[in-house]
């Protein structure tokens, strides 16, 4: 597998199971995670920055954030803004990571029109290299092939590929 290259799967009907290898220390990768100065510089695709970032990095503490489309060639995307809201249901720094994520208002109102995910992190150690495993629990086989077909894929593909370069900076 290219460290590149991101290994997907669908267990079941309603759990997408996402894998990459980053050429970086776990602690590293984790705290990539962890801090909101560091999730301003890559979450989301390219193209998109995140101008609202806010964490409370502890179980029930919240993670709320917007994405907004700076790339005049995304068309009708330029401008648009989206939120997004995580709760935090386990933290084992720096193995695991899990929450529930919510599509949300500028307030951090989940939007109930839009599934929620629920998402385990995995971080785990390969001599100095870390393999993250993203495994996503949407509610149902529906709400799983929404966001497909919304371009999460491609979108966290972008995602990923701005992590690695931002952990490159910093290594």
């Amino acid at each position: 597998m290219s460290r590149n290259a991101i290994v997907s799967r669908v267990e079941g009907e309603r759990v997408l199971v996402l894998e990459r290898i980053f050429d970086a220390p776990r602690e590293l990768v984790f705290q990539m995670f962890k801090e909101p100065e560091h999730l301003k510089r890559w979450w989301g695709p390219r193209g998109w920055e995140v101008p609202v970032c806010h964490i409370d990095f502890r179980p029930e503490g919240v993670w709320h954030y917007c994405m907004k489309c700076v790339d005049q060639n995304q068309g009708e995307f330029y401008g648009m803004e989206s939120w997004g809201k995580g709760v935090y249901e386990e933290i084992d720094e720096p193995n695991r990571i899990v929450y529930t994520d919510y599509f949300s208002d500028a307030e951090g109102n989940a939007n109930a029109e839009m599934p929620s995910t629920r998402v385990t992190l995995e971080f785990i150690d390969q001599e100095g290299r870390t393999k993250l495993v993203n495994r996503a629990e949407y509610v149902s086989a529906e709400a799983l092939k929404t966001v497909m077909d919304m371009g999460m894929l491609q979108g966290i593909t972008e995602t990923w590929d701005r992590l690695e370069e931002r952990l490159n900076e910093l290594k």
